[in-house]
């Protein structure tokens, strides 16, 4: 197992694309939108800057697209190229596979997080104790592995052809209605009632109490573990489900 993670880390780094979109978009659209706003205005009901706001938002975003993206769509190829049918006949089983595309997929995000705050830092100056951004990096990297069990889940669901669409709506759903493209409660009320139980809302939560110096909400960790026991025993289901198929 260990080995098929070093090759899917060594695959990923190859892939120019694949970084850019999963380090530099996010730091990119993290400049952009902080600027657009007044990085020094406050964010309603939170008391954060909109640089501080915003830094967990596009942090979590590319966590998110470097977890997400990479692992729904290598996933499906990999079926339709044959690969998977030939790791069947290797000694790995089968919750080796699966468990080396998250860890692989978690390892890959983490760049694009530290990336991103050294941005924030330098050129947002946003200044925060050294104990958060540590917890800030721990905890938005320990929650992308929700994340990393849903593509995997997608890249057994989906066919090929279809796949990157698939990912497309889910990936972008995810990211609107959970706020990390903007504030929730700018929301009408309906979709704030349904984007508080979302898994990137409770994701960018975590952060954002971090940074206000609070303990994470119970309900947010609760929301996320759940999210991920059903993520990754959907993967691991459609792994044998495909298995018995092969």
């Amino acid at each position: 197992m260990n080995a098929l993670i070093k090759l899917e880390l060594a695959r990923a780094l190859r892939n120019k694309k694949f970084l850019f979109f999963s380090v530099l978009y996010p730091t990119s659209l993290f400049l952009i939108f902080s600027s657009s706003s007044g990085s020094g205005e406050k964010v309603d009901g939170t008391g954060l800057t909109v640089a501080t706001y915003l830094m967990v938002s596009m942090a979590s975003f590319g966590a998110l697209t470097a977890v997400l993206m990479g692992n729904s769509e290598r996933i499906a190829k990999e079926r339709e190229s044959g690969w998977v049918r030939q790791l069947r006949l290797t000694t790995l089983p089968g919750r080796g596979y699966v468990f080396a595309k998250i860890a692989s997929a978690a390892v890959v995000s983490l760049p694009s997080i530290i990336v991103l705050f050294a941005a924030a830092a330098a050129i947002k100056h946003v200044h925060l104790g050294a104990w958060q951004w540590l917890a800030l990096t721990g905890v938005i990297w320990a929650g992308s592995l929700v994340f990393a069990a849903l593509g995997v889940a997608i890249g057994y669901l989906a066919t090929g052809d279809a796949v990157r669409p698939i990912t497309m709506i889910i990936y972008f759903g995810l990211s609107i209605l959970g706020g990390l493209w903007m504030p929730s409660t700018t929301f009408p009320k309906t979709l704030q009632d349904i984007a508080k139980w979302l898994p990137t809302h409770a994701y960018a939560a975590l952060g954002r109490a971090i940074e206000q110096s609070q303990a994470p909400s119970a309900t947010d960790v609760a929301i996320l573990a759940v999210y991920f026991v059903l993520f990754a025993g959907g993967a691991a289901w459609l792994y044998r489900k495909d298995t018995l198929k092969a």
